[in-house]
């Protein structure tokens, strides 16, 4: 079965990195706004607000995709299970922002493209040899390096329990963008990033119906527990803006991010998504004052390095591929 999957997925990596590119900038963005307003609102607040204005703008995509038609699927246990897969991601990652620096929080979280090929492997049949396996190591070496569990003297806000957060964000991340190759087989760019917007809405609403009044923040000093769960709140003109941008960033992530892993190998363009890394440190230097620290910034180097060993080895196994083939035509 895997063997068939296989031989009828699109394989167009060009387009896919591009895809890639885009949606990692908006990503990038997106994360920015969410920690300027997370001293003030509720997350799932703000990931209604986003998911609204998202949704409207792939329906818009839908109708050029193909109509209402493309959003039938044969497979959806295995849709409500990516959705699952995004929401654990963006609540593990974003309630982690709260509190740790954009770009250490972004670093952690970026060890998603060495799990990607991880889980390549049993789900999408992909072959993946020790240069990778390698290299996923060396990823992993960064993340512990980052979380310095030898360091007593450490003090994070909430305690270093929250260093988990982004990488647990990362796991499920990675879960859903394999299941975006598998799906993407039979199911639109549109009609994939339609079913997350959903869930996101679902699941906002769902918080605001039970906690929408704040009343299960009392007694919580933790600003990260303060950000899950604080009241709802009408924003001032000014903010609108700012959760306009969200929704934006929002609808172009669903579709550039959804479109790239259904067209294209996932252990191929994993790794062009470290484009964040610096526009996280950019945007946390701009925006809150914040520089990573020496051990910050080689626990980084150790997570890009793995990732790109990734991405040396993918394209070296393509180029021979593509020998083997042109000496084949003759």
């Amino acid at each position: 079965m895997a063997t068939l999957a296989s031989s009828t997925r699109l394989s167009k990596p060009a387009a896919g990195i591009f895809f890639v590119l885009a949606g990692v900038t908006a990503i990038s963005i997106n994360d920015m706004l969410i920690k300027q307003l997370s001293g003030g609102y509720p997350l799932h607040q703000m990931i209604f607000a986003r998911s609204v204005i998202g949704l409207i703008f792939m329906v818009v995509f839908v109708h050029f995709e193909g109509g209402w038609t493309i959003l039938k699927t044969r497979t959806p246990v295995l849709h409500v299970v990516r959705c699952v897969m995004v929401l654990i991601a963006n609540m593990s990652f974003f309630t982690a922002l709260a509190v740790v620096p954009l770009a250490d929080a972004t670093a952690l979280f970026f060890v998603a493209p060495l799990l990607i090929t991880l889980l390549s492997i049993p789900i999408l049949g992909e072959k993946v040899g020790p240069w990778r396996l390698g290299a996923v190591g060396i990823g992993f070496a960064g993340v512990v390096l980052m979380m310095q569990p030898w360091n007593s003297g450490l003090k994070i806000e909430g305690g270093r329990l929250v260093l988990i957060l982004p990488v647990i964000g990362a796991a499920a991340y990675a879960m859903m963008q394999v299941l975006t190759r598998k799906l993407g087989v039979a199911s639109k760019a549109s009609a994939l990033a339609v079913y997350l917007q959903s869930g996101f809405l679902i699941v906002s609403i769902g918080f605001f119906l039970v906690a929408g009044d704040g009343r299960y923040a009392e007694g919580f000093d933790n600003a990260s527990m303060q950000f899950l769960l604080r009241a709802w709140i009408w924003p001032p003109e000014n903010d609108l803006y700012w959760f306009l941008a969200l929704g934006l960033c929002s609808g172009v992530v669903g579709y550039t991010m959804s479109q790239a892993y259904r067209i294209a190998d996932a252990a191929t363009i994993a790794p062009f998504e470290y484009i964040g890394l610096p526009m996280a440190v950019f945007w946390g230097w701009l925006m809150f004052g914040e520089l990573p620290g020496t051990v910050v910034f080689a626990g980084i180097g150790l997570i890009v390095g793995g990732g790109l060993l990734v991405f040396l080895r993918e394209h070296q196994k393509q180029r021979k591929l593509a020998s083997s083939n042109e000496i084949g035509r003759r």
